[in-house]
């Protein structure tokens, strides 16, 4: 039997003991494999690298059949093998003769394999591989676990179609086994009626697609081939398939494989072993999130359908009447010119009263967004947006030369291509001279999947618009291109049926500035204009931009927000947002959230009721929906809006903890909504939780995701843990306790260990900043002793840089331990300078977990005599400290 050979000869006695599947010298491996290809590659010379970081191989095809369905194998294939960081290894595989198409290091900055390594000491992950087939196995050193094994099995369902090795022009192919107890994550962007946990036999398409997000188990606005992988014991890892290419993704009973319709095979696998770590080590290669400004965690209204400045104004005035917050008013289309970009409709937006508006906005301390969509009218000769965009050559062209020509809401448009080098700063220019006009906070960039209302790559416009904006109305002979890039041979099931690729987006064959073709990006638009967008609204303002992208790959989270996209008005769509919005964290996304009360559909009072309880805890907390349906605004129901002024009470109470875990996200990639096995990774059933998320890893949130109910059943892991609104506590040994929920009421609770930062609510997040603060220090309950710790980082919100530096923001440590009913709260700082200039305030002090009878309390070794609040049965709140936040400080209690 061949075995597989160790290259890191250091580490030959951690990984000998490694059982992995054997594979017959005499190539007795699957049958269905020999049936489809005839074919295998082999390892033909190795080279080892002289530090012991890697390899590189050449592999060679050998054929029993000339005849195979996808196209001819590319023959020889170049492997390399790279130990990067100790918790990173990469797999390349690619032609070996020619270069083939990858994801532009312009876009995603990465180190290139023609780049020297530093030595890396010490790494943790392995790999094996077997010559004949060739297969390699990637190992967890510590343990001798193999995270991803691409052998073929030899025992087994003989059916089991695992192919090792695929690599064709247009078809590429490899497969993984998995052990049976493997819990699978992420891999999007679709969504999941299924729940958070990847189920087995299911197919999972990759393609970026302007289908609305209220269709199921379908292809959606972006590429995400990623995954986390949790193994028994609490154990994660993560693999990434860096690969811009259409693809399907199948998960069977014990193997995963990948189906790729070109590129390159260049996975990266992430050690972890948690799932913040792992998340943490794949925001390092892909880039950390962007830090959002402060008041982009307040609430936001919109609607398709506010047809001009009065509609809008009124909304704003109507939030205010009904004491429900609101930090950020958007427009959609309507604002525009015929929907031209960087225009305004001059009798329902003119510009003197549109530019009242947005002052008035910005006097009350509140933000505005406008929407801006990537096609470019041509049918207006005056439009200089357009006109510019000729001077500067940089729309999209079809193979002759020729502007490509497409359909969406102006009419006929070009589509401008954000890889030309002249692009972003005609993208800049536009966004400053219409800022110089209206200053707006942020810019929402939607249908950028590339949507398009027509199919072909030679339509024709006659000159006449129509209007009928989502049928295509322009000449589009031959709709689909038969050309192998537009309906390839293998056929991936895209919107859920099989068509061509340039189905309602640019054809597959449209060229891009340095002749790329659209076959190759398309998965890349939405990042491509995101990253520009991003730079011109940081060019434009000064100021940290704020960008919500539809579209979206690999990496978009350094330069965007997202949000769900077009769902529906129904619990189940209340449900799947969740899982969504839980996914994108994962995928380096923290800045995310779901039209709330949802955008298609009639709602109802329930449905719109529940939806804010859940919204007011997501990242990216928006209200939004369709001029088709009627209006959803919160306080249009009483009951809705006594849910607002209560959910997000609590939430503009959290703001300065979302902001904290906003810089968190940016050092360290972390999500700042998070699945339960984020926190609790060794607790198996967290596993299975799909519509309870931590805020961070201390607040727990249990909605109400289904009609007419009063009460709920929610996991908690173990621990103590207080509900936030009444301070009830409720002690678990990791397990499902019914919980109330009252209309007006969702279940928030917080766990022990934690310190928590809380300001008082305002109607808009500017007032809160000007409140003081009170600390809650949360100990197990009945505990004779117990630790809490938790930080606080402040600085103005809008620094496009997010970090600490003297004089321009604060980092305040809280530590707190209990014994024998002594406990002492300590704050330490860095850079207090800024805090002190602020003015900041310690107010109060919420303990919780204590004997609250016969408490003493001492202030820096003074005795004080507080305002004092019994919360629950063992809280207690005290108040009145008036303390600067700025200075360090202890506080001593003792009980009796």
């Amino acid at each position: 039997m061949a075995s597989g050979k160790i290259f890191f000869s250091a580490l030959v006695l951690f990984v000998i003991s490694v059982k992995l599947p054997e594979v017959d010298a005499g190539i007795k491996f699957n049958e269905a494999f020999m049936d489809r290809q005839r074919g295998m590659h082999i390892l033909t010379s190795m080279k080892e690298y002289e530090n012991k970081q890697g390899f590189e191989a050449t592999l060679g095809f050998v054929s029993e059949s000339g005849n195979d369905t996808y196209g001819e194998d590319i023959n020889p294939l170049q492997v390399t093998v790279r130990i990067e960081k100790k918790t990173r290894l990469r797999v390349y595989i690619s032609d070996y003769s020619n270069s083939r198409w990858e994801v532009p290091h312009s876009l995603l900055p990465r180190p290139k394999l023609s780049s020297k390594l530093k030595h890396v000491s010490s790494p943790q992950l392995a790999v094996t591989y077997t010559r004949k087939p060739f297969g390699f196995a990637v190992t967890r050193i510590s343990n001798g676990e193999v995270l991803f094994n691409s052998t073929p099995p030899t025992t087994g369902n003989k059916n089991l179609l695992f192919n090792s090795l695929v690599f064709k022009d247009q078809y590429l192919e490899l497969s993984t086994q998995l052990p049976s107890t493997a819990a699978l994550f992420g891999l999007g962007e679709s969504t999941r009626p299924d729940g958070l946990k990847l189920n087995k036999n299911r197919t999972f398409t990759l393609w970026a697609t302007d289908t609305g997000s209220i269709r199921t188990d379908v292809d959606l606005y972006g590429s995400y081939p990623f995954y986390l992988d949790g193994r028994e014991g609490g154990l994660f890892h993560g693999v990434l398939l860096l690969n811009s290419n259409g693809m399907e993704v199948v998960y069977q009973e014990n193997y995963l494989t990948y189906k790729v319709l070109g590129g390159v095979l260049d996975f990266y696998f992430f050690l972890g072993p948690s799932p913040l770590d792992v998340v943490d080590q794949f925001t390092q290669l892909v880039g950390r999130p962007a830090p959002q400004p402060y008041w982009s965690f307040g609430f936001h209204q919109c609607r398709w359908g506010y047809r001009n400045v009065s509609m809008t104004k009124a909304v704003v005035e109507n939030f205010r009447k009904a004491k429900i917050p609101l930090d950020t008013m958007w427009n959609d289309i309507d604002y525009m010119d015929k929907y031209k970009d960087f225009t305004n409709d001059k009798e329902r937006f003119p510009l003197e009263e549109w530019r009242a508006f947005v002052d008035e906005l910005h006097a009350n301390g509140q933000q505005y967004v406008i929407i801006i969509d990537p096609g470019i009218s041509i049918a207006y000769q005056n439009y200089g947006t357009y006109i510019r965009g000729l001077e500067a050559n940089i729309y999209l062209k079809k193979q002759n030369g020729e502007n490509y020509l497409g359909q969406v809401w102006p009419g006929p448009v070009f589509f401008p291509d954000f890889f030309h080098p002249n692009a972003t700063q005609w993208w800049i220019n536009e966004t400053q001279s219409f800022y110089n006009q209206i200053p707006f906070d942020g810019m929402w960039i939607d249908m950028n999947e590339l949507a398009n209302f027509c199919t072909g790559i030679s339509c024709t416009w006659n000159g006449t618009i129509i209007d009928d904006y989502t049928s295509c109305y322009l000449q589009c002979p031959n709709v689909l291109n038969h050309t192998k890039y537009d309906i390839p041979t293998y056929k991936i099931n895209h919107e859920g049926t099989y068509e061509g690729l340039g189905y309602r987006t640019a054809a597959m064959t449209v060229k891009h500035y340095d002749g790329t073709i659209e076959y190759n990006v398309h998965n890349l638009y939405g990042l491509s204009e995101a990253i520009a967008t991003n730079k011109a609204m940081t060019i434009v303002r000064e100021k940290r931009p704020f960008v919500l992208s539809r579209s979206g790959f690999i990496g978009s989270g350094a330069h965007t927000a997202h949000w769900t996209g077009d769902n529906g008005a129904s619990f189940n769509d209340l449900a799947y947002s969740i899982v969504t919005v839980l996914n994108f964290g994962i995928f380096g996304i923290p800045m995310i959230g779901a039209d709330i009360c949802g955008f298609n559909d009639e709602t109802t009072e329930d449905i719109c009721n529940r939806w804010i309880q859940v919204g007011a805890f997501h990242p990216f907390s928006r209200a939004h929906n369709n001029i088709a349906n009627k209006p959803k605004e919160l306080y249009l129901w009483e009951s809705v809006t006594i849910s607002a002024q209560k959910a997000l009470g609590l939430r503009y109470r959290l703001l300065p903890f979302f902001y904290t875990l906003n810089y968190e996200a940016n050092k360290k990639g972390y999500p700042i909504v998070r699945p339960l096995f984020f926190a609790f990774p060794t607790d198996p059933n967290t596993l299975n939780v799909n519509y309870q998320f931590l805020i961070g890893n201390s607040i727990l949130v249990s909605p109400v995701v289904t009609a007419n109910t009063t009460s709920i059943e929610a996991y908690f892991p173990k621990g103590t843990w207080y509900n936030m609104f009444d301070w009830s506590k409720i002690q678990s040994v990791g397990e499902n306790f019914t919980l109330s929920a009252p209309w007006d009421s969702i279940n928030v609770h917080i766990h022990e260990g934690v310190i928590l930062p809380l300001q008082e609510s305002a109607l808009t997040s500017i007032e809160v900043r000007k409140t003081p603060f009170t600390l809650v220090v949360v100990f197990p309950s009945g505990a004779l002793s117990g630790k809490a710790n938790g930080y606080v980082f402040l600085d103005n919100g809008d620094e496009i840089i997010i970090y600490l530096k003297v004089n321009k923001s604060s980092l305040i440590i809280f530590e707190a331990s209990l014994k024998n009913g002594e406990g002492v709260l300590k704050s330490k700082l860095k850079f207090k300078e800024y805090a002190l200039e602020e003015g900041w305030i310690l107010d109060g002090v919420i303990l919780l977990g204590i004997n609250t009878t016969h408490t003493s309390f001492y202030f820096n070794k003074n005795s004080i005599n507080p305002e004092r609040k019994i919360l629950g049965e063992e809280g207690l709140h005290i108040s009145g400290l008036n303390y600067p936040l700025g200075e360090a400080f202890e506080l001593k209690w003792n009980s009796t």
